[in-house]
């Protein structure tokens, strides 16, 4: 047994679930469950965020096969014409992408062109930050465009959880706000709690806590209403039927997660999730071709379950990465920092196709293609005509709205 307070809190704290996923987090998640469905959370609409970190070159990602400067400098990296899916006469997409091939032919996927900032930074950190807060300021903002948005009332309700972001690490500063605190879950199987020996001590302690211990009473209520969450969850994923299979990778099965909360109606509006290792300064070819293909079944895959349950038009899925790389590639069969790149939208409600126009290959920016949209219009556009939340507050400004949205 514990024979004093401090060493039950410290075993309660010591790689506690409570503590990765904060300590009012799943009583919260229940709750949330409960007021969504009281709600009819089913008209909603979401947002899925997909991080590509690192820097994804956007050259081999939407491939502009009709332009000669293309082949010219990527001796060992081009993609040949014949091999691209084609998405016009003058750009196609790697073809590992398969995934948002079918997306493509299936009317749900835009690809948005040119896509960047004025004066871009080739800093990871920097550029990063630039865009997770939406801001360029020499001292940015301790809160991230996300963050910002759902401590609007538009999109919180009482006893919702607005927003989850699923992945390892701390909690991206997109999505830290002021008002709002937002969950990290590694995955299902983290958030489980399977206590041992002392986990079944832990919790016969914590039954027992004085009446006048406010620390152990709250640790009592979080640690119950933790167990008992995680059990609701744990049998919402187990009753979750559906005919179409995941990719084994991360990225997959934190997609079906998704998947499956929102189909459970826990009324969250925003996910967020990251795919890494796009830094690809050395044999980029093997390496990008395998994380593109992660990215495109993993995506097709979801957005397929969510047609077959019916929330495929309430849902949105959207890419970014922090810039994207140099046209000429390096001597390592690499390519290195560059600023503009390719974003895609998917779901059942986009504007598919190609939207604007892919950057000139004969206009560089010390070496890398120039933007031809700014970032915070697609983040205004999706702020305003998709989740319904006045954009100027959020982004510090107003900027020009786009046609991305069916």
């Amino acid at each position: 047994m514990f024979h004093t307070r401090r060493q039950f809190l410290a075993t309660a704290l010591k790689g506690s679930a409570l503590v990765s996923f904060g300590w009012t987090v799943p009583g919260f998640l229940r709750r949330t469950a409960l007021a969504a469905a009281a709600a009819g959370s089913n008209a909603e609409r979401v947002l899925v965020v997909i991080q590509l970190s690192g820097g994804n070159d956007g050259l081999n990602t939407v491939v502009p096969f009709g332009d000669d400067l293309y082949a010219k400098n990527r001796p060992t990296l081009r993609i040949p014409a014949e091999q691209v899916i084609r998405i016009d006469d003058h750009a196609g997409l790697h073809p590992s992408l398969a995934g948002f091939g079918k997306l493509l032919e299936a009317g749900q996927l835009a690809v948005l062109q040119g896509i960047g900032y004025p004066n871009p930074s080739r800093s990871h950190f920097r550029s990063m930050d630039i865009w997770q807060t939406a801001n360029m300021g020499e001292r940015l903002p301790g809160d991230g465009w996300l963050g910002r948005a759902i401590s609007r009332p538009e999109l919180r309700r009482e006893g919702t959880l607005p927003a989850m972001h699923l992945g390892s690490g701390k909690l991206p500063l997109a999505l830290v706000g002021r008002t709002a605190e937002v969950p990290s879950i590694a995955s299902l199987e983290d958030y489980k709690l399977r206590p041992g020996a002392a986990g079944r001590e832990l919790l016969s302690g914590v039954a027992a806590a004085p009446r006048g211990d406010a620390s152990l009473q709250f640790l009592q209520r979080s640690t119950l209403d933790a167990y008992t969450s995680s059990n609701r969850i744990e049998e919402l994923v187990r009753k979750y039927d559906t005919p179409i299979e995941y990719p084994a990778s991360a990225l997959g099965q934190r997609l079906k997660l998704v998947a499956q909360l929102i189909d459970a109606d826990f009324g969250t509006r925003i996910f967020y999730t990251s795919l890494d290792g796009f830094d690809t300064h050395a044999n980029q070819a093997a390496t990008h071709t395998n994380l593109l293909r992660e990215l495109g079944d993993a995506v097709q895959a979801f957005l397929d379950d969510l047609g077959h349950h019916g929330h495929r038009d309430r849902v949105a899925v959207m890419t970014f990465s922090e810039f994207g790389r140099r046209l000429k590639e390096n001597g390592s069969r690499g390519t290195d920092h560059g600023a503009a790149a390719p974003m895609f939208l998917a779901g059942g409600k986009v504007r598919s196709g190609a939207i604007g126009d892919h950057p000139s290959l004969a206009d560089l920016d010390d070496g890398d293609p120039k933007f031809r949209v700014d970032f915070r219009s697609v983040y205004a556009t999706v702020l305003e005509r998709w989740l319904g939340c006045p954009s100027g507050d959020v982004l510090g400004g107003s900027f020009p709205q786009l046609q991305l949205f069916a």
